[in-house]
């Protein structure tokens, strides 16, 4: 006689608790709604979204059981948060969108925006009416979007609801980017508002600085709105803006301001804490800072040396770098730390660049923010691991009764991260593969032709978090010409890669649901 499988996750308390943030999603949707009554646009739309978005979240707290938050139902309850928010936060996408010739009245248009937004990737579909057509409040509701996405929505709420902080490590550590937590104080809910704090912090900086050239007239178009606009999609590693142009809209003088604080938003947080409490030193012992701050360094010195040669000339936007050193300079620093930690920024077409510009910037988007960053992709730290691995593989060949630890500084990394490491990053990889796969042949189905390029861009845009790709889908184009079928898989793609992965797979297995 076999077996009776029986059910052991209880996923009515998982849902009950999503219900919870999605209610608390209608207080983040007070801001554009503000906007929206300033300038007179969509107060319509985000009246109805608040309204929808509270009354879905009353729904499905009604489901609660009263059970305990366990392993399982922790993990669940981040999976499905995750998507629901992009869920709700389609809302006034469509809602703004009816009437109009916007693309974003399609649900599936909407879906993607909205994803793509509190994922921080920063690809869009917008392109009937182009980006600059929308309205202020719609386009802040965008940029926010990615500024809840980017500290993490899980985080956010373990730092403001008492019944979310006794499980809230796990919570956090099925969240946060990267695959260690550095529990900052003995309770994880101060830990969360630590982080929240440092991240607040450095968006108001950035909005002030970047609102005070404006002032100064040293950028005409960076408004008090575009400030804060662009403050809330630097610090997540966005990439968002009000700009068809992106960053390149905008004066030399912003990108300047910019490129350092997307630099901060792909450091560790952690490090800034201990920072600010007096440790100074502390970053430059940290490996994973100084193989980040290298690896920025010398890819950013080798596309400066190509666009200052001449061999990857900028050539829609970003004026020329050929010749002139500082152009060269501050394009190839723009673009690098951009891409390297997922931001998606662009100062120039880098689609228009030369094969071998471009295919630097494609090892680039390999690489990754640090751990405990806003950035995506697979993370510095789990490269420096993989090295390191391959370096003690090597010295066993020669050596093979040496007993070789693993070490990250003072630290010995034991074996079960390592291989967790090696599993996320082999993981990592085949699903980006297979995502690359299915966008050409799907795009070839309905007649589309994508190069090589365009696809594995687009794969990697999605699972990284990164935004552009290149080509047509590059930093100037858009998803919009994609089928839904693809659009949908990139959805699902830019879940799975700010969950890291694992979080939203397992979910999916039989054994998840099993006792």
């Amino acid at each position: 006689m076999s077996e009776r499988v029986t059910t052991v996750v209880d996923w009515r308390t998982s849902v009950a608790l999503t219900g919870t943030v999605v209610k608390f999603l209608a207080v983040a949707m007070l801001v554009p709604l503000v906007v929206a009554l300033a300038y007179g646009e969509d107060v319509g739309a985000f009246g109805i979204a608040i309204v929808v978005t509270v009354l879905s979240g009353i729904g499905l707290e009604q489901l609660e059981t009263g059970g305990d938050l366990r392993s399982r139902e922790a993990l669940l309850f981040v999976a499905i948060t995750w998507f629901a928010v992009a869920v709700v936060g389609a809302v006034p996408y469509i809602l703004a969108g009816m009437g109009t010739d916007s693309t974003l009245a399609d649900p599936t248009n909407a879906l993607f925006e909205s994803m793509s937004g509190f994922t921080t990737t920063g690809a869009t579909v917008m392109g009937n009416i182009g980006v600059e057509h929308h309205s202020h409040a719609l386009l802040l509701w965008r940029q926010l979007t990615q500024w809840l996405g980017g500290m993490g929505i899980i985080v956010l709420m373990v730092a403001i609801l008492p019944e979310l902080s006794v499980n809230g490590a796990q919570l956090v550590s099925e969240e946060a980017p990267g695959p260690q937590l550095e529990k900052l104080t003995p309770q994880i809910a101060e830990t969360a508002r630590i982080l929240w704090k440092a991240y607040f912090v450095f968006t108001a900086a950035l909005a002030v600085l970047l609102y005070g050239l404006h002032l100064a007239g040293l950028a005409p178009d960076m408004n008090l709105y575009n400030a804060v606009a662009h403050a809330f999609s630097t610090l997540p590693t966005g990439g968002f803006s009000t700009k068809a142009d992106s960053i390149a809209a905008f004066s030399a003088a912003v990108q300047w301001v910019i490129i350092p604080f997307v630099v901060v938003a792909g450091t560790n947080f952690a490090l800034f804490w201990h920072l600010f409490d007096g440790e100074f030193r502390r970053p430059f012992r940290d490996p994973e800072f100084r193989l980040y701050a290298g690896a920025t360094a010398v890819l950013t010195a080798v596309v400066a040396g190509l666009l200052f040669t001449g061999a990857a000339p900028a050539l829609a936007l970003g004026g020329t770098t050929a010749g002139v050193p500082e152009n060269a300079l501050r394009q190839a620093a723009f673009q690098v730390t951009s891409l390297l930690n997922s931001t998606g920024y662009a100062s120039s077409d880098f689609a228009q660049w030369a094969p071998h510009g471009q295919l630097v910037l494609l090892f680039t988007m390999f690489i990754g923010g640090s751990a405990g960053s806003t950035g995506g992709g697979i993370k510095v730290v789990r490269w420096l691991i993989v090295m390191k691995v391959l370096r003690r593989e090597l010295f066993h060949t020669a050596h093979p009764e040496a007993v070789q630890p693993i070490r990250l500084g003072r630290h010995v990394v034991d074996e079960e991260a390592i291989r967790g490491v090696t599993g996320f990053t082999l993981l990592y990889l085949v699903l980006f593969g297979l995502g690359a796969l299915f966008i050409s042949l799907d795009a070839t189905r309905v007649g589309i032709t994508l190069t090589p390029l365009e696809a594995i861009g687009a794969s990697l845009a999605a699972i990284g978090n990164i935004g552009p790709a290149f080509g047509r889908l590059g930093p100037f184009g858009s998803y919009l010409l994609l089928p839904d079928t693809t659009k949908f898989v990139m959805i699902l793609l830019m879940w799975a890669g700010r969950l890291e992965i694992i979080t939203v797979l397992a979910i999916f297995t039989g054994a998840f649901w099993r006792r």
